[in-house]
């Protein structure tokens, strides 16, 4: 029986992840505003899991259904088949959202679903009292429009968690997004990439993982490893196949830079904790300074925006130095995220394109600026 699965992203990459579920092989990918939706099997659960490298998390789709009173609410989530995932000792949580819908208090929401599950499982199990001794499993009911979807998460923590940094410096990238921006670029393998603005590493790891085909959930645990229905066998499986498919033979030219020596001892941990120290020189250095390595590169980068106090004019001197020496080499293709809405003024280039994209809460454009693609070798 295939299983509906949703990969939840963030606003902007809905593309991208889609091209990655059918990368996978997944079937029946149908994409709406935040989420990409796909039928799989508890296999497949697990791959999207190790693999999905742009994706926030992976969620089980229990139903959907419209309610506009708490008893609709409560009679349609109790008829859902919650024991075919979560088993007699399974303790579970609610977590929930509501947006533009006539249930619009989540806590309510929430205890609504809690309630029904409860005796839905009760009337499963012919019990009243339930151990909750065995996995964890989290329910999300999410309303929008008065339309609800009830689902349960298979990841734990967020997909961008992959276990590989060590801590994160102010405002980080996170690894879906820097995956994301890798993966919208025409940078290649055989290419060079630079990021002068690397902070603790994470486009440059994420570029050399992709490099050498590692899995970006290989180094991690999720929460759907101790559920029964999936079992550790598969897990063991996909993992052990995850590890034969790595490319160490794969040595890429990567290079990051940075101002800050302690942000540059941390990019080096990070990569180290990656598995692709071998591949990545980083070096400290202040961006105004930096020397494009070699031709037909690829600048991929999240510079500072601007957005905090008395830092306006140095970043603005910044992008301006930044286009200076990307002028001297039109070979070099550069990508660049920021918030600075008169970005291309500064640069003193207008991109070929700019996509809209979301790092964390900020709205940013993401701009592309595309140099000519190499000579055949």
């Amino acid at each position: 029986m295939s299983i509906q699965l949703i990969a939840t992203t963030t606003f902007g990459l809905e593309a991208v992840v889609k091209r990655e579920c059918q990368a996978l092989g997944f079937e029946n990918i149908k994409t709406y505003d935040g989420k990409v939706e796909f039928t799989g099997t508890e296999a497949d659960i697990v791959k999207a899991n190790l693999w999905l490298r742009c994706a926030g998390r992976v969620w089980v789709k229990m139903g959907t259904f419209t309610a506009v009173t708490f008893t609709e609410l409560f009679d349609q989530t109790k008829a859902l088949p919650w024991a075919d995932w979560i088993p007699e000792d399974g303790k579970f949580t609610v977590v929930g959202k509501s947006v533009k819908s006539t249930l619009f208090s989540v806590s309510d929401c929430q205890a609504i679903v809690k309630k029904a599950v409860v005796e839905k499982l009760k009337q499963t199990y012919k019990t009243d009292w339930f151990d909750e001794t065995g996995a964890s499993y989290t329910i999300q009911v999410g309303i929008l429009k008065d339309v609800v979807t009830l689902a349960i998460d298979t990841s734990g923590s967020g997909l961008h968690m992959r276990g590989y940094r060590a801590n994160a410096l102010d405002a980080p990238l996170k690894e879906t997004l820097a995956s994301a921006m890798i993966q919208l670029s025409y940078w290649r393998k055989d290419r060079i990439l630079l990021d002068p603005f690397c902070g603790s590493g994470t486009i440059p790891i994420e570029a050399a993982m992709i490099a050498r085909n590692i899995a970006p959930g290989i180094h991690r645990k999720f929460a759907s490893e101790e559920w029964k229905r999936i079992g550790k066998d598969l897990w063991k499986q996909a993992r052990m196949e995850a590890y034969q498919a790595i490319d160490y033979d794969a040595m890429p030219q990567i290079y990051g830079s940075d101002i800050d020596p302690a942000a540059i001892e941390l990019a080096k941990a990070n990569a180290e904790k990656a598995g692709v120290d071998d591949c990545i020189t980083f070096t400290v250095c202040p961006c105004q300074e930096i020397t494009l390595p070699g031709k037909y590169g690829v600048m991929i980068t999240n510079p500072p925006y601007g957005e905090r106090l008395g830092e306006l004019k140095e970043v603005e001197n910044m992008y301006r130095a930044l286009g200076g020496i990307m002028k001297e080499d039109t070979t070099w293709s550069t990508y660049l995220i920021t918030s600075m809405e008169y970005f291309e003024s500064l640069f003193g280039r207008k991109a070929d394109r700019k996509r809209k994209l979301f790092n964390g809460r900020i709205k940013t454009d993401y701009y592309q600026f595309e140099g000519p693609r190499p000579p055949r070798k």
